[in-house]
């Protein structure tokens, strides 16, 4: 009974280990837990950035990966353009910016 018992944990932390790996990120896909993140930070930029009076527009498009937030779209001046920047950068948990908006 109690070899049976050994397997059956052994088999139970085989599973968890490999349940684990599963969830870890590569350098491409994120893990769990870093969708979860971007996510959120996604969405506190978009946010901060239609809150913004200088910015408050609905043509920047916001994408994170790894903390990595990319603004690309539509902007009425560079100023705007810097200001989006400069809110995406003080969102905690945002690495860097990217800036690929192009001026209307």
């Amino acid at each position: 009974m109690k070899q049976v018992a050994k397997y059956l944990s052994t088999i139970l932390i085989a599973v968890s280990a490999l349940s684990m790996v599963g969830c870890a990120s590569t350098a491409r896909h994120e893990g769990t837990g870093e969708y979860m993140d971007d996510t959120v930070i996604t969405t506190k930029v978009k946010a901060a950035i239609f809150d913004d009076p200088m910015v408050k527009v609905f043509e920047i498009k916001v994408e994170t990966f790894k903390g990595v937030v990319q603004l690309s779209g539509f902007v009425s001046s560079r100023t705007a353009a810097n200001r989006a920047i400069e809110i995406a950068r003080g969102i905690r948990g945002v690495v860097s910016v990217k800036d690929d908006m192009r001026i209307k």
